[in-house]
């Protein structure tokens, strides 16, 4: 059998980004499942950093990653990650509560007809949070692998986890193949399949559920759209963004229970997509051009789960990132690496209580 200090399960941005931070001290070993890291939600997503989404405990993480997104150590990136865009929050009745130190401001009708052309008249006002911005999720996934392979850590796809005991001080972990593999600590990064694993380890799960999120890609009979704001409704009922001069990514924000899989859109929810979308703007709708679905993972109250099982020694958590973990991916790993070595939090999260992170929270 071959030893580690660690093992990740799971090589999407929860895994390869705490990986990162670790590689360097600890022998670390990411497996994954599927052919190649990052295949189901990082590799789905919009990807966009927005510092009010997912609430004020989330908003801690995100701010604390801007900078680094923006203007990463040049060891780790020549560019930033970040393009800025905007962000319309929309409204026909009551405009939205942001949680506390997000930058916004209140847009008038006329204003809003300025900034949206087309937008239709039951659309009263918004709110508009400048700093929202586009990620390039794939450049950023793929230099935390990068940097966590210069640091010596190591990748195993087609690696799926199957079983796991805790003997000894230490884990082994049986992996499809029937070999086996041994480190002093588990991290379960496993995104949608994050229960699946803990099971697999004898670990009790903590109800991190998969809810399946529908893209559409649609082509419109307007122009000038890419550098539009993201367009989201307050009551969560939809955003789009500008893709192309005159091609829109658009979602009806759903959420829809399912079992860990390779999700795939439904024509219902595509047709619901097209329906809110029309119902914003006039924008001839031309073409559905592509779509697509991918699995958002929440934990009971919604906030991600970051820290040791309290039952299980040596079992450490780092999943239900639900849509904000890419966004919040540099200060969340930095959080846990601290956790997870037993070291002091760096400054960017030294203001951050992990306890409202931490899985015991399930057991109060």
């Amino acid at each position: 059998m071959i030893d580690f200090d660690v093992i990740i399960v799971g090589g999407g941005i929860a895994g390869a980004s705490l990986g990162a931070q670790i590689a360097h001290k600890r022998r670390t070993l990411i497996v994954e499942a599927e052919d190649q890291c990052g295949y189901h939600a990082t590799g789905r997503s919009a990807a966009f950093y927005l510092e009010s989404y997912g609430g004020p405990q989330v908003a801690k993480l995100t701010l604390g990653s801007n900078a680094f997104l923006s203007d990463p150590p040049s060891d780790f990136s020549e560019r930033g990650f970040l393009r800025r865009r905007g962000d319309l929050h929309l409204t026909r009745d009551e405009l939205p509560e942001l949680p506390p130190a997000i930058e916004a401001r209140i847009v008038d009708r006329a204003e809003l007809e300025r900034m949206l052309p087309g937008v239709r008249p039951q659309w009263r006002r918004a709110l508009f949070e400048a700093n929202c911005a586009d990620i390039d999720a794939a450049a950023l996934h793929a230099a935390y692998l990068r940097q966590f392979r210069r640091r010596g850590g190591e990748v195993a796809t087609r690696a799926k986890l199957v079983g796991g005991e805790y003997l000894a001080n230490k884990w082994i972990i049986k992996l499809a193949d029937d070999s086996a593999l041994t480190a002093s600590l588990l991290v379960n990064a496993a995104g949608a399949w994050a229960d699946t694993v803990a099971e697999s380890a004898r670990v009790a799960p903590i109800g991190i559920a998969p809810l399946r999120r529908t893209m559409v890609q649609l082509r419109v009979g307007r122009f000038g759209l890419k550098n539009l704001p993201l367009v989201d409704a307050a009551d969560g009922s939809f955003y789009f963004k500008g893709e192309t001069d005159n091609s829109v990514w658009l979602t009806p924000h759903d959420e829809i229970p399912s079992e860990p899989c390779d999700a795939a859109p439904e024509e219902i929810d595509i047709a619901i997509a097209i329906d809110r979308f029309a119902q914003v703007v006039d924008w001839p709708v031309e073409h559905v051009e592509r779509s697509w679905a991918g699995l958002r993972s929440f934990a009971p109250d919604r906030l991600p789960v970051y820290g040791f099982d309290p039952a299980v020694p040596g079992f450490f958590w780092c999943a239900g990132q639900g849509g904000f973990g890419i966004q919040t991916s540099a200060a969340a790993a930095q959080l846990a690496a601290a956790l997870l070595l037993g070291e002091d939090a760096p400054a960017t999260v030294a203001h951050v209580d992990p306890a409202a992170f931490s899985p015991a929270r399930f057991n109060s």
